[in-house]
């Protein structure tokens, strides 16, 4: 028997047109009911930014989000004074003949300190959802000092002391596995894999997304692209490529795929020439197999 809650969140889910599945349901319920972070890795365009997002809004919280980058440190991901703004005051205060204790105690204040996605959160009034959004970009100096954060929940200011979290938040992190993470950061996380979606999968996900689009063309454009996914690419098309096709061909009023149609638009869904080119030669080949899964005219 599933477990209450269990069906309450993948109804949650649902509400907010999120197609999951059990692993992905299960995944979020135990990192929430753990108060653990939750690693979720997979391919680009699968879905993996969309399960905080979607989150925070079933949860009716904020969401604060880290993205990482190369290069990233802990000022950015912290906080940083409003040097500017201290320095118009500091004027103000020395046409008023302040002393330098007063001074430097009213430099260092809230009002100018500029919050970070991390002081962010830990300072929310409410859990908030932190998402730290492709952490693998972070180096792995910027990690271990991610991992102390998460696992103390506490931030030292030298200019005014620790604070410490008022509430603890429910933390996402993503990662397409540019790098290898940390075994210490893995420990710290449950973690979720997601795949590039099924055929069932991806089609419901089309026609949860683009309602007004033609029942055959969802049909087709989701076999196709399971299809080309099965192809040596140097960049694999996620589902958020497959939204984009749909959304555009259904826009256009298009109501079945044609191998001209297919080949003046596979700039949509692949982003690089020689994928293109390759799919291109290989189209007939594809139609074929795609009219295994659904209803295409493979002498379109």
């Amino acid at each position: 028997m599933q477990h209450p809650e269990l069906e309450r969140l993948q109804q949650l889910l649902q509400d907010q047109a999120y197609i999951t599945d059990q692993s992905i349901v299960l995944s979020v319920f135990l990192a929430r009911q753990l108060n653990k972070p939750l690693l979720v890795e997979g391919p680009a365009g699968v879905g993996k930014t969309e399960i905080a997002k979607v989150m925070a809004r079933a949860m009716d919280t904020e969401l604060i989000r880290l993205q990482c980058y190369e290069g990233l440190d802990a000022t950015h991901a912290l906080y940083e004074w409003n040097y500017q703004h201290q320095l118009l005051y500091l004027k103000m205060l020395e046409k008023q003949d302040t002393s330098p204790e007063e001074m430097e105690r009213s430099l260092f204040d809230d009002r100018f300190l500029l919050k970070r996605p991390l002081l962010q959160a830990i300072t929310h009034h409410k859990a908030p959802l932190l998402l730290i959004d492709e952490v693998d970009r972070a180096d792995e100096e910027f990690e271990s000092f991610l991992l102390e954060v998460l696992s103390d929940w506490q931030i030292s200011i030298p200019e005014i002391g620790t604070i410490k979290a008022t509430h603890i938040p429910q933390v996402i992190l993503t990662s397409n596995r540019v790098r290898e993470l940390s075994e210490a950061l893995r420990r710290r996380c449950l973690y979720l894999w997601i795949d590039y979606p099924d055929y069932d999968k991806e089609l419901a996900i089309v026609r949860q997304k683009v309602p007004d689009i033609d029942a055959r063309l969802s049909e087709q454009i989701c076999g196709f692209m399971q299809e080309v996914r099965k192809q040596r690419l140097e960049k694999v098309p996620g589902v958020a490529e497959t939204l984009d096709w749909a959304m555009a061909l259904a826009n256009l009023h298009i109501d079945h795929l044609d191998k001209e149609l297919v080949s003046a638009t596979l700039g949509i869904i692949l982003k690089d020439w020689q994928d293109i080119r390759q799919t291109q030669m290989s189209l007939s080949e594809l139609f074929e197999r795609v009219g295994a899964i659904s209803k295409l005219d493979v002498n379109g």
